[in-house]
């Protein structure tokens, strides 16, 4: 600037308070026929939507190339950004107004395209590769440029020097940027710095000046420029109108487009990537909005927040922070009290010192979840305005905080906002991720953790290659990706998600491609890994009521083909393929069982078969009829079931497949009534027997017995199968054991630790005829599960309680007390070094759950009250009471009254022959 008729250099930093606040009062006193903006010039016929009431900042200019949609750039704009206030002082004031920027059509033809969408232009950072702030505030005697820049500039409560010139400080950056630049100079940064600034600023410099001789031109010199600090001295330097063509010549080019797009305070932090980003958008829109009284305005909205997620902050806490925040700023010499003394203020009052709801304050507050909103009228790709019309329809707001949405799919409301949510997913439009619902099991509910990003925009810019509507594109993109799926898991997933998307004209080419392609798999492995997501699919088009009948046909033909092959592809299998085979064999058993709760579904119940009993047939008969079990649906089904439990038999009884394989497919055919505990219990026989490698053996109990508490809780209940792995753990030879030892915790780790209490103690009992065992005690005194000598009396103790809130008499029969005394008996282990083996893998599933949840007492182990879960989860319908005697080192039992003064703490607990260590832990 060289006096009042040359144009107004106004130098900003981008998304500042304190230069937004200049700008409008240099503005207002400079009063210019024109205002120029650094920003993309194909922006010029859309700058009157930002007068809009619909247009609610932050937002962002978006270019992409339209045959690249993914070449694309943002230019942020914030309310309290200096270039928006110069727009929408402009607006408000009739003065025409220019972005001045190099082309979008250039700046997208020199971005690399591999690189990701990102902010351009008023949004890129302009800077050498020294920090000039960090210069400026060097020079100031500060070692912190940000607090020096805040203090200096973005803390001024007014626009300019009170009663002064509103242009001086533009005209004081000027200066300094001048010598910035001229100690730095062209050559220091020229086409070295990463991304080839130093060459791109001077191109877009160049392009500054002729824009702006254009407008001087066709306004006069009344005219003011509002651009980044950096580029003031290179606007101001005396360059012909030929040099500076000669540097554009030749630039390369690009077609593109244009649009508002919403942007967030997320978007606009440092943290995110973006190069001009701040630290604190929130922090800057509290202080651009509430120039009076910050501080106390601000600590009022951490107070409410904190109040909100029920932290206990009173008004008494809101006074204290601001006289607090105001002393640290007098401490420290800063003008006003910033975003750090604030913190440390709320900090130590309102957060009692903890740095916990201070990530939230940040989260809310600091950095803010504000999102844009542009008007109707913007121009936009009809995808764009399909989705934007379906928000609107389905009332789902884009929001830029993080929600969770439960929908219930049997309300059509929200089963359009699942297939829409689904389809953009398909899109590459990822605004909802669904995870885990927390309001129930049932397959018509679906919970959505939605957050919408900028960047969304353009991937929906991206996906308006497939279609114009979100249907159309959706069903586009599935059909391409069907003929395009490498396997055939891939083909029953994305059948899966069009179904779950509601897209029937993309289910046919995808049946067909599945059907071929599944004609031609012979691997079982892929066929089992492709079952469940195809029987899913059919589930869900009941649930959803879209017809999946082809499905559900060639579900039925893929399970056929798994029946037939996999006996076969079992055999031979090492220890890791086995397992994996293992976890296809739940996937098919599960999924056989889902297509017969569908047939059920569909199908009508005969009359008079509504009351059936329930009931049990022979091994290898028709399978039973139970209510809501495998054997009930259509013929078909039926049919299907037992084709199904043959091969189950098939592999539970053919030698040389792997242990873990003929295990699993016995605890199937159990867990659905179609074996026999005496056939299962003969089948753990013979796989346990001394001809079997201990190796084998324990790879058989895994199969059995590996399906979480399940597993455990059969033992519990069946004696025969406990003392069947009793026996075969005894007899295994030291060396051996230590060879299966680790496959054995990993099995009885994954059951409850209540579970494996209660096998502890009916091991350390003994299993009845086998070793360690005991004869029962006389008057039915044993508890199975308990110590023997159960303190009945002391048990008694409850049942006045428990008729009070029973409302029930005592028994008439009885006086309200046995008078019966708990037995001391004792249970010691004669046994050796063999007897440790089942108690070792239980210690070591302990162990390894890292729980010790028995009390230590005297040196003892107190077995009463040892947790909630034990009080409930009896054996054999028997609760678990607090009667339960301590049990010594040597597995001695003794009652509740009788433990030993100054016992060691046991090592282990005796079991058949041998010792368990405390499964307490």
């Amino acid at each position: 600037m060289t006096g009042p008729a040359a144009p107004a250099l106004l130098g900003v930093r981008h998304h500042g308070p304190g230069s937004a606040r200049a700008v409008r009062a240099a503005l207002d006193q400079r009063r210019p026929g024109a205002v120029l903006i650094e920003g993309p010039p194909e922006a010029d016929p859309l700058v009157h939507l930002a007068a809009d009431p619909g247009m609610r900042p932050p937002v962002a200019l978006l270019a992409h190339v339209p045959e690249d949609p993914g070449r694309a750039a943002f230019w942020p704009f914030a309310d309290f950004s200096p270039e928006w206030t110069a727009l929408r002082w402009a607006l408000d004031h009739g003065v025409p107004v220019r972005f001045i920027d190099l082309p979008v059509t250039h700046t997208l033809a020199l971005r690399d395209p591999d690189r990701e969408p990102g902010p351009e232009g008023s949004g890129a950072r302009s800077a050498p590769e020294a920090d000039p702030l960090a210069a400026l505030a060097a020079a100031a005697g500060h070692d912190d440029p940000e607090l020096w820049w805040e203090d200096a500039v973005e803390h001024r409560r007014g626009g300019g020097p009170a009663g002064g010139d509103a242009l001086a400080p533009f005209e004081a950056l000027a200066e300094a940027m001048t010598e910035l630049r001229a100690g730095y100079g062209e050559g220091n940064r020229g086409g070295r710095d990463e991304g080839g600034h130093g060459i791109r600023d001077a191109l877009r410099e160049a392009h500054m000046r002729l824009k702006l001789r254009e407008a001087r031109r066709e306004f006069g010199d009344g005219i003011a420029a509002v651009c980044g600090a950096w580029h003031v001295p290179a606007l101001a330097e005396k360059r012909t109108v030929a040099e500076d063509r000669q540097a554009l010549k030749g630039l390369p080019k690009v077609k593109a487009e244009i649009s508002w797009v919403p942007w967030t305070h997320r978007r606009l932090a440092r943290r995110s990537g973006y190069g001009a980003g701040i630290d604190s958008p929130g922090w800057y829109a509290h202080l651009f909005h509430a120039p009076d009284r910050p501080v106390e305005r601000w600590l009022t909205e951490v107070a409410r927040l904190l109040r909100e997620e029920d932290f206990p902050v009173s008004s008494a806490h809101v006074i204290e922070a601001v006289r607090l925040a105001d002393t640290l700023a007098a401490l420290r010499g800063r003008p006003l009290a910033g975003l750090t003394e604030t913190t440390d203020a709320a900090r130590a009052v309102m957060c009692d010192g903890s740095d916990v709801p201070l990530a939230l304050v940040r989260e809310r507050l600091v950095v803010g979840d504000a999102l844009g909103e542009i008007p109707d009228e913007s121009p936009a790709t009809p995808l764009q305005r399909d989705l934007t019309r379906l928000q609107r329809t389905l009332r789902l707001k884009p929001e830029a905080a993080e929600r969770d949405c439960e929908l219930d799919l049997r309300k059509d409301t929200d089963a359009a906002r699942s297939r829409l949510l689904h389809r953009l997913r398909l899109l590459g439009v990822d605004w909802g991720e669904p995870v885990r619902s927390r309001g129930g099991l049932g397959t018509f509910r679906e919970t959505w953790r939605l957050r919408w990003e900028p960047e969304l925009s353009v991937r929906v810019a991206e996906a308006a290659a497939w279609g114009t509507t979100v249907e159309g594109a959706a069903t586009a993109k599935a059909e391409s990706r069907a003929v395009a799926a490498p396997a055939l898991a891939d083909l029953t997933s994305l059948a899966e998600r069009c179904l779950l998307a509601g897209l029937p004209d993309a289910l046919p080419t995808v049946m067909r491609v599945l059907a071929d392609r599944a004609a031609l798999d012979t691997d079982v492995a892929h066929l089992a890994k492709a079952l469940p997501a195809l029987v899913r699919s059919v589930r869900y088009g009941d649930v959803r009521r879209t017809d999946a009948t082809a499905l559900g046909e060639v579900a039925a033909g893929l399970a056929e083909r798994v029946f037939v092959g996999l006996p076969a592809a079992c055999a031979g299998l090492d220890t890791d393929a086995a397992a994996e085979m293992r976890g296809h064999l739940d996937a098919v058993h599960q999924a056989v069982g889902l297509l017969a709760e569908t047939g059920r579904a569909r199908t009508p119940v005969p009359h008079g078969t509504e009351g059936a009993a329930p009931g049990r047939v022979p091994e290898g008969g028709p399978g039973p009829v139970l209510p809501g079990g495998t054997g009930t649906g259509t013929g078909a089904d039926r049919d299907r079931q037992e084709r199904w439990a043959g091969v189950l038999r098939v592999l539970a009884e053919r030698e040389g497949l792997p242990g873990e394989i003929r295990g699993r497919a016995a605890r199937l055919l159990l867990d659905d009534r179609r074996l026999t505990e005496d056939r299962a219990a003969r089948l753990m026989g013979r796989a346990l027997s001394a001809g079997t490698e201990p190796a084998g053996a324990a790879a058989w109990i895994e199969g059995f017995l590996g399906d979480g508490s399940a597993g455990g809780m059969l033992l519990v209940h069946d004696e025969s199968l406990l003392a069947l792995v009793d026996a075969w753990l005894v007899g295994v030879p030291p060396a051996a054991f230590t060879a299966v030892l680790p496959l054995l915790r990993r099995t009885f780790s994954a059951y409850e630790p209540g579970v494996r209490r209660t096998l502890g103690e009916l091991v350390r009992r003994g299993s009845p005829g086998g070793p360690g065992s005991r004869p029962p005690l006389p008057g039915g005194q044993d508890t199975r599960g308990f110590g023997p000598g159960l303190d009945e009396e002391r048990a008694a103790a409850v049942l006045p309680t428990l008729h009070a809130l029973l409302g029930t008499g005592p028994d008439p029969g009885g006086d309200g007390s046995d008078g019966r005394e708990g037995s001391g008996g004792s249970a010691r282990s004669d046994g050796g070094c063999d007897g440790h083996a089942l108690a070792t893998a239980l210690d070591g599933a302990d162990r390894a759950d890292g729980a010790d949840r028995a009390d230590r007492v005297d040196g003892t182990y107190e077995m009463a009250g040892a947790e909630e879960k034990d009080r409930t989860a009896g054996v054999d319908g028997t609760s678990r009471t607090a009667g339960v005697g301590r049990t010594d080192r040597t597995g001695s039992t003794t009652g509740p009254d009788q433990a030993e003064e100054g016992a060691a703490p046991p090592a282990v607990l005796a079991t058949t022959g041998a010792a368990i260590e405390g499964t307490g832990r």
